[in-house]
């Protein structure tokens, strides 16, 4: 693997991320959407794949180093397909009882702990069961869950072919051909 190739497709995937956060910034701001809990919870988990990306492109690693930055990047990847799976059911699923309002999340982290908020947030309200936006009939968390899917295969391709590599090669460069005796 050289290093020009695990800096580009890093940098690929930074950028392709920074496509899709942007995208979610003008539906906010331009289009009038207000994200909900989950939403919000989903663009933390792409701005920590953006900034393990945009690390791992300037820093441009090794095999080493390019499997701990693919295995960080799976990590969030997956954290946000979690994320996006829960919106998806919440949306799929209209019968089920959901609190009406959801209090202001400035105000719930200043008078909670983070694992008790983010379990609220996975618990849902009826701001995230709805879809207030659609595009090829696919809504906002769906083309979430479609990103962080795509992440998680680019990151488990690549960890499996820094294995294999691994496999074929050596660490100390040496040849892993034996030499023939009889020359």
């Amino acid at each position: 693997m050289s290093l020009a190739c695990s800096r580009s497709l890093f940098f690929m995937v930074f950028i392709t991320g920074a496509l899709v956060l942007g995208v979610s910034y003008y539906l906010e701001y331009a289009v009038g959407l207000k994200p909900c809990g989950l939403c919000l919870l989903q663009r933390f988990c792409l701005a920590l794949l953006l900034g393990v990306c945009l690390m791992a492109s300037v820093h441009g690693p090794g095999r080493l180093g390019s499997s701990v930055y693919w295995l960080l990047g799976l990590l969030c990847s997956l954290a946000g397909t979690v994320t996006a799976w829960r919106q998806v059911l919440l949306q799929s699923d209209p019968v089920q009882q959901l609190s009406g309002c959801s209090p202001n999340l400035a105000e719930l982290f200043a008078s909670t702990p983070w694992r008790c908020v983010v379990q609220r947030m996975f618990e849902g309200s009826a701001d995230c069961a709805q879809i207030s936006w659609t595009l090829f009939d696919l809504s906002i968390p769906e083309w979430s869950l479609l990103f962080f899917v795509a992440m998680m295969i680019v990151g488990i391709y690549q960890l499996l072919r820094l294995v294999w590599i691994t496999c074929q090669r050596p660490l100390s460069g040496e040849s892993s051909h034996r030499a023939l005796t009889g020359d």
